[in-house]
This record gives C-alpha cells, sequence and structure tokens, in this order.
C-alpha cells in the first residue's frame, strides 16, 4: 500500500468518473461573488448557490480536487502549521458531490469502496473508525446494518453545551449557508489490542486521523440561532489530498509524504540546521506552496484584505529561514520545486512562473531589511516583559511600523513562552482604522444586519422602468409593516430595474412611487438573492403589498454605463501594450469617473499614458458595437473571455463583446456602442501598493469639460505671464532662469552678510568662568543663515555658548548651540529650556544644538541676562 500523491489523486477522480460523476476543475482561491469567504476553504463552496437552491446545474453528480486556503474565520489552520502533522494553510480537497441525486446510502458506499476495496486505497478495514452525528439515526443504521460496522466503532457525537446543531458531525459552511449532519471516517494509527471507544474519544498522541467527511447538505443556516430547510437535498465530502496520501505511503505525518519530502530537501540546502524535521522546514514548505497558488490566482502582497493573508504567509516563512540559519534570499527559488511536484497544475503555474519568482523576490527583498530591526526591538521586549505577557502597543507597533503581522510576533513569543496581549492589539488596531475611516463617504450604515431569504428578479439589462410589488420592507435594523417618515429605509420588490452595487460598479438611483406616494431610492444593494432599495419617503406611506412603479435616473445609469464600457476598453489596452501579465485587482465604475487597479512592477510614463488614451479613443471612434451573450462556460473558455473561469461553477455566463478586442465575463450594464463614449481622457496615475496600479479616467462630457477647464486654466496663464499661448513654456522657462539666477545672488549677498555679522559678534564676546559666550537679538532675519553663523561661531570660539535669537512680527525663533567639550556641564538642551519657561514657548533638541519659539517678545533683552547669570551659576557648580 503505497501510492504517489499525484497518482491518488488521478485515482480518486477515475473512481469518481466510473460512478457516473462529471469531473470539474478546481475553482479559484478567491471565491466568486461571495462576499462570506475571504478565501475558498472547501470543496464545496463553487457549488454553493446550488445547494441553496439558487442556481440549476446539468449535472447531478460531480466530483473535484479543489485548491483549499484556510488561514482565516471558521477554518485558521495557520497557527498549527508546522506544529501539528496535519495541517496546511494550503492544501488540495478530494471531493465528491450530488445536487438532489444520491444521498446517505450511496455516499457512505461509496466512501467505503474507495477507501478499502484492492482494486483502489486497499485500506484494511479494521484500521478504520466512524463518526456520526448522534440525532441522524440514517446514516448510522447504515454504516452498521449495510456496510457491517462494529457498533465499537461508530461514535455517536452530540451537540455541544446543549445547543442545537452545534456539533463537531454537523457541518457548516461559515456562521451562515448550507449545512448539515455528517459523518466521518478516521484511520488509526495506533495499536489495534487497543481498540476502545474510550481510546478512540480521548485521541492520545493523535493516533486517530480524520481522513474523510461526508456531509448531507440538507439545511441553509440564516443566522446563528436560526436555520432552514433546503428545498433540494444533497452530498458534500471532503477528503484531504494529504492526509490520505500520509496513510497511503504509510508515514505518520503529512509532511513525510513525496510531495512536501522534495521541498522539504531543496529548502535544507540553503539552511544550516541538521535536524531534517524542524519545524521551520515544514512552516516554510507549507507557506511557498500557499504563496505560488494565491499569486498564480492573482493575489498580490498588500496591507489589506487578500494581499495582508499572502503577505503575512511570506513574512512568517522569511523568519523561519533566518531561524534556521538561511542567509541569502531563497524563497522565490522554491517556486520551480512546487510546480514541478504539482502534475495536476504544472502548466497553469508554469505560465505564472517568472511573474511569482518576480514578486516573492521583491516582497523578499523588501522585508529582509526591516525584518532585522524588527527582531531587535521585539527581543529587547520580550526580555523585558511583565507577567510573561508582550503588550499590545508593543505588537501594534511592530505591525505599523515593521510590518510585522500579529501571528509571526504571537509565534515567536510562543517559542519563548510569552503570552501576547492581542486584545490591547486589536483596541489599538481599531482605533487607527476608525481614524482612516470615519471621513470615508461609502461608509454610511445601509442596514447591513438584514437577513432576509427571498428573491427579485432584474430586468434592468432591457427596461428602465418596471410595475412591481412591495414584498418586504426595512427600517432600523428591523422589518416593518409600512413606512410614513422620511427615515432611511429598505423596500424589497418582486421586479426591479435597479442595479444593485457588483463587480465596482455602483447601483442605479432613482425613485419608487405611485399616486399616493413617492420614496426617492438612493442606493441599491444585493441582500443574499434579494435587492434592497435604499432611501427616503418624501411623501404618503408605502406598505407591504402595495404596487410601484420602479424607475431609474437614465441620465445617472447611462453616464455609468459610458464608464464600465471604457473601463473594458482599458483594461483590454493595458493587456496590449504591457504584457498579458496585467490583470484587473480591483474596480470602481461610477457616473463620474472610472477608476482601474492593476497588475504591474513598473513605473508608468506620460507617454505609456498618451499611448492608452489614443488606443481607447482610436476604438471610441470606430464605433464598434457592444454585444452581451450569455453562453455556456465551456463556450466562453473557447472564446478566451477574460475572468477568473474557476471562480464559479455556472452553465451560463454573461459575456461581453467589443469585436475581438475585448471579451469579459460581466454582470454590469454596458453602451451599445464605443462611439456613444464620445471621449477617454485620463486623469491619474498613482501606486495603490507593491506591484499595484492605478488609473482613474473620465469619459464623454465629463472629460470635454475637464479639458475646457484646464483651456481655461492656460488661457488665464497666459494673461497673467502677458504672452501668448504658444509662448507660455518658454516664458515660464525664462522666469525660472531669472529665479535662480536672482536666489544665487542673494545668496551671495547673505554670505557676505554673514561674515560681516559674525566679525561684529565676535567683538561682544564675553567670557564666564573660562567659557566664551555670545547673544545676539536679529530682525526679521533669514533662520538658515542664523544656523550657517551659529556652525562658524562654535568652530571659531572653541569653548563657547551662543544664543541667536530672530523676532519677525512679534513672535521669536531661537537657536542655542555648545560645543562638544562643554556639554557635560552645561548643555544646549537645558538652555532652550530655560528660555522657554520664561517666554512661554515651545522648543527641544540635543546637547550640542537646540531650537524653540514663541510669541513673548517684550522681555527677551531681560531673560537673556538672567540666562546669562544663570549660566554662569551652572559652570560655577560643576567646577
Amino acid at each position: 500500500m503505497h501510492k504517489k500523491t499525484n497518482k491518488i489523486r488521478q485515482d480518486f477522480l477515475t473512481f469518481f468518473k466510473e460512478k457516473n460523476h462529471v469531473i470539474l476543475p478546481s475553482s479559484s482561491l478567491i471565491p466568486y461573488n461571495d462576499s462570506t469567504l475571504l478565501f475558498t476553504n472547501a470543496g464545496m463552496n463553487q457549488f454553493k448557490e446550488i445547494f441553496l437552491g439558487q442556481k440549476n446545474t446539468h449535472h447531478l453528480r460531480v466530483a473535484t480536487v479543489q485548491r483549499c486556503l484556510r488561514t482565516g474565520g471558521k477554518h485558521n489552520d495557520l497557527d498549527n502549521v508546522g506544529y501539528t502533522s496535519k495541517h496546511h494553510t494550503f492544501f488540495e480537497m478530494l471531493g465528491n458531490f450530488s445536487f438532489g441525486d444520491y444521498f446517505k446510502k450511496e455516499a457512505i458506499e461509496y466512501a467505503w469502496e474507495l477507501l478499502t476495496s484492492e482494486k483502489w486505497f486497499n485500506i484494511p478495514k479494521k484500521k478504520l473508525w466512524i463518526s456520526v452525528y448522534e440525532q441522524d439515526y440514517e446514516s448510522y443504521e447504515i454504516w452498521k446494518n449495510i456496510i457491517h460496522i462494529n457498533p465499537e466503532k461508530i461514535i455517536k457525537i452530540g451537540d455541544k453545551e446543549g445547543i442545537k446543531y452545534n456539533s463537531d458531525n454537523f457541518w457548516k459552511m461559515g456562521d451562515t449557508g448550507p449545512c448539515g449532519p455528517s459523518t466521518e471516517i478516521f484511520y488509526d494509527y495506533g495499536n489495534e489490542n487497543e481498540n476502545t471507544q474510550s481510546s478512540f474519544i480521548e485521541n492520545k498522541n493523535n493516533r486517530f486521523v480524520e481522513i474523510w467527511n461526508i456531509v448531507f447538505i440538507s439545511f441553509n443556516r440564516i443566522s446563528k440561532n436560526k436555520i432552514i430547510s433546503l428545498p433540494k437535498i444533497s452530498v458534500d465530502t471532503g477528503m484531504g489530498l494529504e492526509r490520505i496520501a500520509a496513510v497511503l505511503q504509510n508515514v505518520s505525518s503529512n509532511y513525510d509524504i513525496d510531495i512536501f519530502q522534495v521541498l522539504i530537501k531543496h529548502i535544507s540546502t540553503f539552511s544550516t540546521t541538521k535536524c531534517s524535521n524542524h519545524i521551520s522546514l515544514k512552516i516554510i514548505a507549507d507557506h511557498i506552496r500557499s504563496a505560488v497558488y494565491m499569486i498564480a490566482d492573482d493575489v498580490l502582497p498588500s496591507n489589506e484584505h487578500r494581499g495582508y493573508v499572502l503577505r503575512r504567509i511570506i513574512r512568517r516563512a522569511l523568519r523561519h529561514g533566518q531561524k534556521i540559519g538561511i542567509k541569502e534570499h531563497f524563497f522565490y527559488k522554491l517556486v520551480s520545486t512546487v510546480i514541478n511536484t504539482m502534475h495536476a497544475d504544472f502548466h497553469i503555474l508554469q505560465n505564472k512562473k517568472e511573474t511569482i519568482q518576480s514578486i516573492l523576490k521583491k516582497e523578499e527583498t523588501q522585508f529582509s531589511a526591516t525584518l532585522k530591526k524588527g527582531l531587535k526591538i521585539l527581543d529587547y521586549e520580550i526580555k523585558n516583559t511583565k507577567n510573561d505577557t508582550l503588550s499590545g502597543k508593543t505588537i501594534f507597533y511592530l505591525y505599523d511600523t515593521f510590518g510585522f503581522p500579529v501571528d509571526l510576533t504571537n509565534d515567536i513569543c510562543r517559542e519563548k513562552n510569552i503570552k501576547i496581549d492581542y486584545q490591547g492589539y486589536k483596541i489599538l488596531k481599531e482605533k487607527q482604522k476608525k481614524r482612516s475611516f470615519e471621513n470615508n463617504q461609502f461608509c454610511k450604515n445601509y442596514n447591513n444586519d438584514i437577513v432576509i431569504n427571498d428573491t427579485c428578479l432584474f430586468k434592468g439589462y432591457k427596461e428602465h422602468k418596471t410595475k412591481s410589488l412591495v414584498k418586504n420592507i426595512a427600517a432600523k435594523n428591523k422589518f416593518v409593516q409600512e413606512i410614513s417618515n422620511n427615515d432611511l429605509s429598505i423596500i424589497f420588490l418582486n421586479i426591479t430595474p435597479f442595479y444593485s452595487e457588483s463587480g465596482g460598479q455602483i447601483s442605479d438611483i432613482g425613485k419608487l412611487y405611485n399616486k399616493n406616494a413617492c420614496f426617492i431610492v438612493e442606493n441599491t444593494k444585493k441582500y443574499g438573492n434579494t435587492i434592497g432599495h435604499i432611501g427616503r419617503l418624501i411623501f404618503g406611506k408605502i406598505k407591504i403589498y402595495d404596487r410601484l412603479y420602479s424607475q431609474i435616473d437614465r441620465e445617472h445609469r447611462n453616464d455609468i454605463q459610458l464608464n464600465h464600457s471604457s473601463t473594458h476598453l482599458l483594461h483590454a489596452t493595458l493587456r496590449e501594450i504591457f504584457g498579458s501579465n496585467v490583470y484587473q485587482k480591483g474596480s470602481l465604475v461610477t457616473n463620474k469617473y472610472l477608476r482601474f487597479d492593476f497588475s504591474y512592477s513598473n513605473s508608468i510614463t506620460i507617454a505609456q499614458i498618451q499611448n492608452i488614451e489614443n488606443i481607447v479613443n482610436a476604438k471610441i471612434r470606430d464605433n464598434i458595437p457592444i454585444e452581451i451573450k450569455e453562453l455556456s462556460l465551456e463556450e466562453a473558455k473557447k472564446k478566451k473571455a477574460m475572468c477568473l473561469f474557476d471562480n464559479a461553477y455556472s452553465s451560463i455566463v454573461r459575456v461581453v463583446f467589443i469585436k475581438d478586442f475585448s471579451i469579459e465575463l460581466c454582470g454590469g450594464t454596458h453602451t451599445k456602442r464605443t462611439g456613444d463614449i464620445g471621449f477617454f481622457k485620463i486623469i491619474s496615475r498613482s501606486s495603490v501598493s507593491s506591484g499595484i496600479k492605478r488609473i482613474e479616467a473620465i469619459t464623454g462630457q465629463t472629460a470635454i469639460n475637464f479639458l475646457h477647464k484646464k483651456e481655461n486654466d492656460i488661457h488665464d496663464i497666459s494673461t497673467l505671464l502677458n504672452c501668448d499661448i504658444d509662448y507660455i513654456k518658454e516664458k515660464i522657462t525664462k522666469l525660472i532662469n531669472t529665479t535662480k539666477h536672482l536666489e544665487t545672488k542673494i545668496t551671495t549677498l547673505q554670505h557676505q552678510e554673514n561674515i560681516s555679522q559674525i566679525k561684529n559678534m565676535m567683538k561682544r564676546v564675553i567670557d564666564i568662568k573660562g567659557v566664551k559666550f555670545l547673544s545676539k537679538i536679529f530682525y526679521n532675519y533669514e533662520h538658515k543663515s542664523m544656523r550657517i553663523m551659529l556652525d562658524q561661531l562654535k568652530k571659531l570660539l572653541k569653548v563657547t555658548i551662543v544664543i541667536l535669537i530672530n523676532i519677525i512680527n512679534h513672535r521669536f525663533t531661537i537657536i542655542v548651540g555648545v560645543t562638544k567639550n562643554l556639554i557635560n556641564d552645561i548643555n544646549a538642551k537645558k538652555i532652550i529650556d530655560k528660555f522657554m519657561e520664561k517666554t512661554l514657548g515651545k522648543g527641544g533638541g540635543k546637547k550640542d544644538i537646540a531650537e524653540g519659539g514663541g510669541k513673548n517678545t517684550k522681555k527677551i533683552p531681560e531673560i537673556l541676562n538672567d540666562i546669562e547669570i544663570w549660566i554662569g551659576d551652572q559652570l560655577k557648580n560643576s567646577c
């Protein structure tokens, strides 16, 4: 019983193909149209809408090998990676699914046959144990009477803390979504002579390892305390490829299987550690796989959202590299080994190899410099911790200043048996977040807590006005029967022409009305599978079951469409100019402008911006028809449509064609022809984060108005310069040269003035206890010149204290210099502090030079006299 990992993967798919399952590709690590998930964390994610009954499928039986990432939320294995033998951030999930076809009996029989048949995995039956949900009597009977498992080896798992459905054997995808009872199959790594239920429950030394989880999707979790039955029951199974590979390769740790051992041996060549089982080797091996696949799915390192997860995984790996003596940049060099071990995805990864290596190398180079500084500070703080707990302030400082992810700090502290004040860190981070967003206009509360299980038919692609029925109304976070005031409310209809905010496109606005009432729609958002019209009643009242006209603001919609179609042209143009490695990383389409973020590491020149504009405007002048077709996913792939094809499982997709120049999957609204756009103008370019660029642009009349303003500005400038528009550049160049000449002349004169001032001041030097003391009050003098004179006086006088003051418009600035041979007896900082006490000003600095300023100028001569006496006392006491 020894199978290579790649053979196990293929045997699984072959088995289910023989059982009439359609083999579908893995979806992306980026969940499609699902805000509840950061990353794909289970094989069933791509089928969520099918399980919920929101989408139909032609395939009732499906099998996949799904790429998964578990680094947060309900499924977070990051802290366990390397410290246990079975946990990973990235792993492959083998799964078979039934959508209203077979159910418990067949699912259990298939699993048992694959695992135990001599033709397939041939695992000894005596090595397998079963768990079931305590109230799932049907599954228990199948295992006992059909599969003939000894009842002693079938463990019933009940609810925790008496809360219904809160059980390890009642599976849920997240806080909401599909769920149902599950039955799990465990492999026994221990002594077969100690087969007791108590040994299974205690599970000492991880003797029993779960290898397959079979979920019977029967319910939809609406909220923490509410679940409802699904219209169609389904089966969702999951078996970790790495875990089953460990069983079939007769090893107890996933890190000992073939594909991990190749990686670990490669990492060891960079390391000084002689321990082939070192935790850091395992962590690096796990994290390089995650990083490679995340970047392959177009995630780039950043300080937020998915990019932050990638960045912390990379940085955690780099720190462990340092821990095992790796001195050079090594992480990006592991990419080839990952690609060569992942046979199923070889071509996908190989095509992006150079991009992945480049991004990892750049991230490694950037972090290496700060890693040493951060570790030095962390080591110092750990040595000075109180109560064996690192403060939240230190954790936040390391995160905010050095980019240390909190789990990296936690890792280091755990190794030294130090706890972390995570709550303190969270408070500081939330304060920072609040400061960042308190002025953000998009942070309005639109009752996002509302949960509604309903549907709404969108007709806005073809209609701008519909007759609609009010199905639900929400106000102040609860459902109501009617509204009669101007408070912010949400109206849910059966039919609507309003496009809800989605895919970067802002929502429609407009009105809902009949002869008795009018409701102004300010925003439109999706709530589950329905659409909420958010706004305020301006007269009358609206109640449930009222019939209304739903009418969008057509001018607002038209402006959005011009910008959305332009976004497609821009995307295609960027790929034409910068190459096919350019991918969309975010977009915003409004009625006023468009914003497009994309992956690109180099700087963008003004010539390239003009080239982009030229190409887009040429396509606009061509007046190309914009065609929208509904195609099967396979047809869309053949057309080479731009999309994350693996993001979703859908039989029909919406494809936007602008001839063969731009072909994209898109759910947004578009104009009919490119000529409708009129004109395209880029107004800004910037860098959002490492490897991510942003372009903002305007179109149509807005772009023309923008050019008119620029033209008016140029005309005003030419008037101010008293020259013709054609000669503005020459006139400005001449003025700049004249200014530079005058500045040089002023500098020369100032230098001469400084020399004269120094000569005069040298005559006013007095001696205090063997120290040369000099003070001088200037009026309307340049501060920079005072600094220069101070330095020169210190050099000339050798052992001296110099105080220079400048008064301008009843305010003063002061600069104090003390030669370094005096700073142990008296220093500039003390003199400034003494001066500020008497003037109520503010100041500070170092021992040899300090500065300050304030408003109280009337008594400065008197204060200088007092300071002179005080200096004498200080020098006397030091003698």
